[in-house]
């Protein structure tokens, strides 16, 4: 059996350990109090709100993580900026931002023409699908530092006051929609490579497909599907599925959540059968839901028609009075 914290990612003790940096970084928005770009207090959850006016400009900022060392393993770096850019994208949809902009960082050991070549055709595709512009960056040479490479970014989109999603108008009955993540996406990596790779190797055939292939498959960008959800029906709550799991629902509200996920498969079923938990399962992978819609239930046929010209989505189930998140399929309580 192993847990994302044995693998080395202990996000509960991440937490209290960014607690202090947390806490600096809001007193900070004293210095902008008055002026324009002053930080919207208690709104954003997954994106930070600058008020502008009749608009605020929502920012995030992400990176692809341990992603990178299965992208070197094998020599293929041209999908590793879809990854990049998706999950900064998708953040941003989540308070109903449509996205903008996005300047990126790469840090690298030494400069390689191939390398950029191949993650620039990444971040090409990437924006393409996402709509956005890069329009600026910053390449690092550090070999001091760095031993391989890591690329990150930082997004920006835009929200009309008035239509924030912040998760307030969430209640019970309303239905959680569920959309199909493309695989692992960028999250949970850490605990896949340490519990797989060793094992098995990089060019492991399973059903079909080498696992690097399960492992590389580009994180899911939603901002098309979820960008003509807001616009058709209404919606009151938006999230990412990325680290935590289907505990990123806990960012959205109080209320509590019983939903039915779907059968585990692929690259999941690979990682659980060889020892990870259920519960644990949950609380790190997508499994196979890479962002979730919460409507009320009048509207819940229009949102899946809508949805389901994208990326295939189902219903998950409803929200509910009781706190937490219960997988009844598989009689799991987050």
């Amino acid at each position: 059996m192993l847990t994302y914290a044995q693998a080395g990612v202990d996000d509960e003790k991440t937490a209290r350990a960014l607690r202090s940096i947390i806490n600096l970084a809001r007193e900070t928005f004293r210095f902008r109090r008055g002026k324009p770009g002053k930080p919207a207090e208690n709104l954003g959850h997954y994106s930070a709100l600058l008020d502008f006016g009749s608009f605020y400009l929502a920012m995030t900022t992400d990176g692809v993580g341990t992603k990178v060392l299965v992208a070197e393993a094998v020599g293929k770096f041209d999908t590793i900026g879809i990854d990049m850019i998706a999950m900064n994208v998708n953040d941003l949809l989540c308070v109903g931002a449509k996205p903008v902009a996005l300047v990126d960082y790469l840090a690298v050991r030494e400069p390689d023409e191939r390398v950029f070549g191949e993650i620039a055709k990444g971040l090409y595709a990437g924006a393409e699908q996402a709509g956005i512009a890069i329009v600026g960056g910053e390449t690092a040479v550090m070999p001091d530092l760095i031993n391989g490479f890591d690329l990150a970014g930082t997004a920006i989109g835009i929200v009309e006051k008035g239509k924030v999603i912040t998760g307030e108008k969430i209640k019970p009955g309303d239905a959680v929609i569920g959309i199909s993540s493309s695989g692992i996406h960028s999250n949970g990596m850490t605990l896949a490579r340490k519990l797989l790779i060793p094992k098995y190797g990089l060019d492991y055939e399973y059903e079909g497909r080498k696992l690097w292939e399960w492992l590389l498959e580009p994180t899911r960008i939603y901002v098309g599907a979820v960008l003509e959800l807001i616009e058709g029906v209404e919606v009151h709550g938006l999230a990412h599925i990325t680290g935590g799991g289907l505990a990123n629902l806990k960012r959205l509200t109080d209320y509590g959540f019983s939903i039915e996920m779907p059968s585990i498969e692929g690259i999941f079923k690979l990682i659980h059968e060889n020892g990870v938990p259920l519960e644990e399962m949950f609380r790190v992978f997508n499994m196979g839901v890479g962002f979730v819609a919460i409507v009320p239930p009048e509207e819940k046929e229009d949102a899946l028609e809508i949805l389901n010209k994208h990326y295939e989505s189902f219903e998950l189930g409803v929200v509910t009075e009781e706190r937490g998140i219960h997988v009844v399929n598989f009689g799991v309580r987050l």
